[in-house]
């Protein structure tokens, strides 16, 4: 490996030192807490190498929102890809939505403003714009004989991303009810939204 490689692999690892540290201070902290002067102190490099990598702390947390869309995308994908019916791949990623948001609850607040002020441009992310689109493709296969409109699909993806984000975050911010009632309220949600779809 020659010398240009080596410093552009150090840079890398530099950048997503800064990245993780943020994570640590925000799974330790919260959100609120993150600073650009912790993240220096959590890796031991001075600010100004900080801001090196990122302009300011809004830049890492947008870098963080890519973060965490490429891995919600990943999900989708891979919950579509283990059902061949398209009723079954749509309840599939909702439930890999669900799944993601709590095993990735610092993450999911910064993605969709729960409890934190999510990043302004998050909307505009390839990542996050691709898993919509999954979504609502899907959503077109369940509705094939309806020849649905682009209006119509996404109407129908919004009342899903209502209902199960709505229900993620009463549990985030407040705790909602015992698991097994959320389980089932998710569940009822789902299927009764996707027997209405071709209504």
């Amino acid at each position: 490996m020659g010398s240009k490689e080596r410093i552009q692999r150090g840079k890398e690892e530099t950048r997503v030192n800064i990245l993780d540290a943020a994570l640590e201070i925000v799974n330790e902290d919260g959100w609120q807490a993150l600073s650009m002067r912790k993240i220096a102190d959590k890796i031991e490099y001075t600010a100004p190498i900080i801001y090196e990598y990122f302009d300011n702390k809004e830049g890492i947390l947008l870098e963080l929102t890519r973060k965490g869309n490429i891995e919600l995308l990943r999900e989708f994908k891979k919950a579509k890809a283990a059902n061949e019916l398209p009723e079954k791949q749509l309840e599939a990623m909702w439930i890999a939505y669900w799944d993601y948001a709590f095993a990735n609850q610092p993450m999911y607040k910064l993605m969709f403003g729960v409890d934190t002020n999510c990043c302004e441009c998050a909307q505009a992310i390839p990542e996050a714009v691709a898993a919509k689109k999954l979504v609502m493709d899907t959503i077109a296969e369940v509705m094939v004989g309806n020849n649905p409109s682009e209006e119509v699909t996404c109407r129908k993806y919004f009342t899903f991303f209502s209902i199960i984000h709505g229900l993620i975050s009463i549990n985030l911010v407040q705790k909602g009810t015992y698991d097994e009632m959320n389980q089932r309220i998710l569940r009822e949600a789902i299927h009764g939204i996707i027997k209405s779809i071709n209504d």
